[in-house]
């Protein structure tokens, strides 16, 4: 049965590879009249990019670490943007830790730890002895340090009314949201993503469908060509089905915490790409840390293409798509194979020797990942150029190593420039960049075409029985939750 996998591997690498370099290869020469919808085309970018985590907890629900210290260590990662959504409990302030005593008592049995520190009013000291501030204005909190030689580092803006919702599914049926507040204790949700989507996008906020690979099991497949094939189709309508019907769940997070769990979730971006893009309905991908614990920080992340880092900028650049995600890590054996490959034969001599080290270590440990060192910066995409005239896009990009073009779930280019005439044989109704480099990975968001003969939408009436898995075990704990026993419990023990 070993062997017959390990064949079944070796198969699905080659098909990979040779589809992906045969494309290369042998472009096709046709000429297309493609409409290309940029989620760019507003952006100046003279703008910075933030660096944004929008998805992290702490010891408020099952993080290792209190507020203070995931602030400490991500402000002194550089981030410019922090959400803490911790489960069911939502981010009101950084100066007080709010706990849901149902939610927090059930967490303790699992992984205790009631310490809770939040940062000072009037500000304080850091662990290390440097003076923080926090001011509030621009409708959220602005974290900031002073140091010794009188310096001041990044104003670090709180995401209002952060949120990990349904706290008690037994499936990981995850939202994030963000904006509005809504879920604050309520607990529940196996199986149920549409209760928050619709509450949230009812109230004005964004959401988006956390690591689905948890959910659909995907995690557990061993090779890409066996996630998201035709037995997953129920969770592929379950999440389209949702995206046509609330604009504001802006899509999904396709790489986090790792990506061990997510590493499957680019294919599951892809196959709903193909499905929705054709409705003119974009799929945005979105990275976070998703961290528990102050060792996990600075894995994935956002880098929001702004103005100025405030939150009324933040909620616009999410509703549009101008950010890049990016994370320091990549867990998928197929995508890494190909990458290592392409730098193997087309890198200079140090790029070569990063794909010679992948190839190895993935001959050695087929499930090993890709993880960039904290010191080296991940590559930067400081522009991104549509030219509807041409039918081209072309990236201006720093540090990168390889930056492959995607469309219907396959690399069709490869460089930082495409024409697409010259693979409209292999393009679908999208097209995205992955720029990888020895500091890590950044995703574009996809571009959607539009041409003569494009595929049409095949809408798909779906019906979610999601209410038979979750009536008896959210029914047991809503009634848990509703008894005042667990504020005694709590006051006991923190």
């Amino acid at each position: 049965m070993r062997k017959t996998k390990k064949f079944v591997a070796i198969l699905c690498v080659v098909a990979i590879l040779a589809g992906a370099f045969a494309t290369v290869g042998f472009a096709a020469s046709e000429d297309v009249d493609y409409q290309i919808t940029n989620p760019y085309e507003n952006v100046d970018w003279s703008w910075d990019q933030y660096k944004a985590d929008l998805h992290t907890h702490t010891t408020a629900s099952d993080g290792d670490n209190t507020l203070k210290e995931m602030l400490e260590i991500n402000y002194d990662y550089g981030f410019d943007i922090y959400a803490v959504s911790d489960h069911g409990t939502t981010s009101y302030s950084w100066t007080y830790q709010e706990v849901i005593p149902a939610i927090k008592t059930f967490l303790e049995i699992k992984k205790p730890n009631t310490e809770l520190v939040a940062l000072e009013e009037g500000g304080g000291l850091t662990f290390d002895g440097d003076r923080y501030d926090l001011i509030t204005e621009n409708g959220g909190d602005y974290y900031y340090q002073t140091y010794e030689d009188g310096t001041t580092g990044q104003y670090m803006m709180r995401v209002p009314y952060a949120n990990e919702q349904n706290p008690t599914s037994l499936n990981n049926a995850h939202v994030n949201t963000w904006f509005v507040d809504y879920g604050h204790g309520v607990v529940g949700g196996t199986s149920d993503y549409e209760t928050p989507i619709k509450a949230v996008d009812e109230l004005g906020g964004l959401s988006v469908i956390n690591h689905p690979g948890e959910y659909t099991n995907a995690r557990d497949e061993e090779y890409t060509c066996d996630a998201y094939d035709d037995s997953y189709s129920y969770y592929i309508d379950k999440f389209e089905s949702l995206l046509i019907k609330y604009p504001s769940c802006i899509g999904i997070d396709m790489n986090s915490k790792g990506d061990s769990r997510t590493r499957f979730d680019r294919k599951l971006w892809d196959i709903m790409l193909m499905d929705l893009t054709p409705t003119g309905r974009n799929v945005l991908g979105i990275a976070t840390s998703d961290a528990h614990r102050v060792s996990a920080a600075y894995t994935g992340y956002t880098l929001m293409i702004m103005p100025e880092n405030t939150v009324d900028n933040l909620y616009n650049c999410m509703s549009a798509g101008e950010f890049f995600a990016a994370s320091k890590c990549l867990g998928n054996n197929e995508e890494l194979n190909e990458i290592a490959m392409y730098l193997v034969e087309n890198g200079d001599a140090d790029a070569a020797a990063i794909g010679e080290d992948i190839l190895a270590r993935q001959a050695e440990d087929y499930n090993a990942k890709y993880e960039a060192p904290l010191d080296v910066d991940a590559p930067v995409i400081n522009q991104v150029i549509v030219d509807d005239d041409e039918d081209s896009i072309k990236l201006d990009v720093d540090d990168d190593l390889c930056i492959r073009w995607i469309s219907n779930g396959k690399t069709v280019a490869y460089g930082d420039e495409i024409d697409l005439d010259e693979y409209s044989d292999d393009i679908g109704t999208y097209i995205r960049a992955e720029v990888f480099g020895e500091g890590g990975i950044v995703y574009t968001q996809a571009m959607i075409l539009e041409y003569e003969g494009s595929p049409e939408s095949e809408t798909k009436d779906t019906y979610d029985f999601w209410w038979a898995a979750s009536i008896i075990p959210d029914t047991i704990v809503k009634f848990l939750a509703s008894l005042d026993i667990f504020k005694y419990i709590w006051e006991s023990i923190k």
